[in-house]
């Protein structure tokens, strides 16, 4: 690890606040698409029964 000198606090601490925005970003993207698919196959669904 790189001597990070007296912002070493400063930067592992920007580290672990982009690493978590990072990680909720993948969580909100994973979770949406999980929804839009599960409304895609109500649609697919509908769809098959109607035609």
């Amino acid at each position: 690890m790189p001597d990070l000198g007296k912002y070493a606090t400063d930067i592992l601490a920007a580290y672990a606040a982009t690493a978590l925005l990072v990680a909720g970003i993948v969580g909100l993207t994973w979770r949406r698409s999980r929804r839009v698919r599960a409304a895609l196959e109500r649609a697919e669904t509908r769809a098959g029964h109607n035609g």
